[in-house]
């Protein structure tokens, strides 16, 4: 099964769950996204050459990423962070069911 190179997941922290949910609802109701899971993590890393831990959200987000640089702006504008997680992974595999519903749902 050929897999078209525009499906992918976009990785997106946040620093809280209401930033969370703001940010997945735009997406979708702009359909730049078909759907965002949340879940909560755990997040070590250097900023301003000091190591920080912190509680955040990890969005994942399924998507057309032929829509990337649209998508990227919106989660921008609405994003806290001076420097916000904002990297895609492509599906190299998939229900065709579920890559035609993803399809569907994101406006080309």
């Amino acid at each position: 099964m050929e897999i078209p190179a525009d499906y992918g997941v976009v990785f997106v922290t946040t620093a809280s769950k209401q930033e969370a949910e703001k940010i997945a609802h735009a997406l979708v109701e702009a359909k730049l996204a078909a759907c965002v899971s949340m879940l909560p993590i755990h997040s070590i890393y250097t900023w301003q050459g000091e190591i920080y831990k912190e509680s955040e959200w990890q969005l994942l987000i399924k998507t057309d990423l032929a829509q990337f640089s649209i998508l990227e702006a919106k989660i921008r504008e609405l994003h806290s962070y001076e420097v916000s997680e904002i990297i895609a992974l492509p599906i190299i595999a998939g229900s065709q069911a579920y890559l035609q519903w993803i399809s569907e749902q994101v406006k080309r």
